[in-house]
């Protein structure tokens, strides 16, 4: 779990990545998927990626450097929908289209990697 997006965020644009977010709920088939299909391994790779708990009060450093917690976010981002990825570049912009709920194991992949690649063009 980020301690500061803020942070993770400058280490990936460092890296000349852009920052994945996963919006998470415990208890969801379709993000355990998601997480351990697509996202760990990536991670191991290198990709910077973070997860954010929906309903969760941990508390958490925003893009700006102010304290908040994993469900405020969620909330200000206006997401409602577990899975949720989402891209983000220098600033704290989104810089591709979201990825919203489980999509088929088949396609997830291919889904995720054009928009990585969408959001590096943005960097």
């Amino acid at each position: 779990m980020p301690q500061s997006l803020q942070y993770e965020l400058s280490k990936a644009i460092q890296q000349k990545q852009v920052l994945t977010v996963m919006v998470s709920l415990e208890g969801c088939p379709f993000c355990r998927i998601a997480r351990n299909s697509h996202l760990v391994p990536m991670q191991k790779a290198g990709t910077a990626i973070v997860q954010l708990d929906m309903r969760s009060s941990q508390s958490v450093l925003d893009f700006q450097g102010r304290k908040t917690t994993h469900d405020q976010l969620i909330k200000q981002w206006r997401i409602s929908i577990a899975p949720t990825l989402l891209f983000f570049g220098p600033g704290g912009k989104e810089v591709a289209e979201r990825m919203e709920g489980g999509y088929l194991p088949d396609f997830y992949g291919p889904y995720l990697e054009e928009r990585m690649a969408k959001g590096r063009q943005a960097l």
